[in-house]
């Protein structure tokens, strides 16, 4: 068969085919999803997604050897902190990591990891940096990253070929917690959140000393008016 033929036959096979899809009770792997047939799975979760702030200048003004130390320090240290809490991580991409949280507390956890991923960055990862690669201070690179949630059901299904194939999460929420990453604005904020994930969360994820962490503001988020909120606080680690 043609190439042509090989990509028609595996369409029409996945098009064609009805899916067959379950409720979810855990966060599936990839092998927990079947690759060739229409396997899925639906959950009900928390999407966090940590982006790394300024990689364009990164990658256009630092040695690459520089660039890895900097993505690699950002993203492991905002796995540790998912992980702490509770998440789970099903997806790298470039500079920018996911999690996910299932759970009674999910709301909370998620927004508890974004405010450590925030102290982090600041109180050890920035420190780190600079002390062992001082040009990155010089030339104006500050290691930040910017955290967005979302809340919602997410269809969990598995793309790709044999050896080359991963999870994909399709869905409100987790599209909306990538699309709240990338929100680029002057000041100190780095955790924006929907207003359904603040309406969950605990009173130790929602105040600080009696005041409230979170500013509500109305944004546009992949084309869609939305109430959000955002905050500049850390948590501590």
């Amino acid at each position: 068969m043609s190439l042509g033929d090989d990509i028609r036959s595996d369409v029409d096979k996945l098009v064609g085919t009805p899916w067959t899809t379950r409720d979810g009770q855990v966060v599936p792997g990839t092998d927990d999803v079947k690759l060739y047939s229409n396997d899925a799975v639906n959950l009900n979760a928390v999407y966090l997604y940590a982006d790394l702030l300024g990689s364009t200048k990164l990658a256009r003004d630092f040695r690459p050897e520089t660039a890895g130390k900097v993505i690699r320090a950002s993203l492991r240290t905002a796995s540790t902190i998912i992980k702490r809490q509770g998440g789970e991580i099903r997806s790298y991409d470039g500079d920018r990591v996911m999690g996910i949280f299932i759970g009674d507390s999910k709301n909370s956890s998620a927004v508890k990891a974004a405010l450590q991923i925030n102290a982090a960055m600041q109180e050890i990862v920035q420190l780190a940096l600079y002390t062992k690669l001082p040009h990155l201070e010089r030339d104006g690179f500050v290691p930040r990253m910017s955290v967005g949630i979302a809340s919602g059901e997410a269809f969990i299904a598995r793309a790709g070929v044999r050896d080359s194939s991963d999870l994909v999460s399709i869905g409100r929420a987790p599209n909306v917690a990538a699309k709240l990453s990338d929100i680029r604005e002057p000041g100190q904020y780095r955790t924006y959140i929907t207003a359904d994930v603040y309406k969950m969360l605990n009173e130790a994820s929602k105040l600080s000393e009696g005041v409230d962490m979170w500013e509500a503001r109305n944004a546009e988020v992949g084309g869609e008016q939305m109430r959000i909120y955002r905050s500049s606080y850390r948590w501590s680690l």
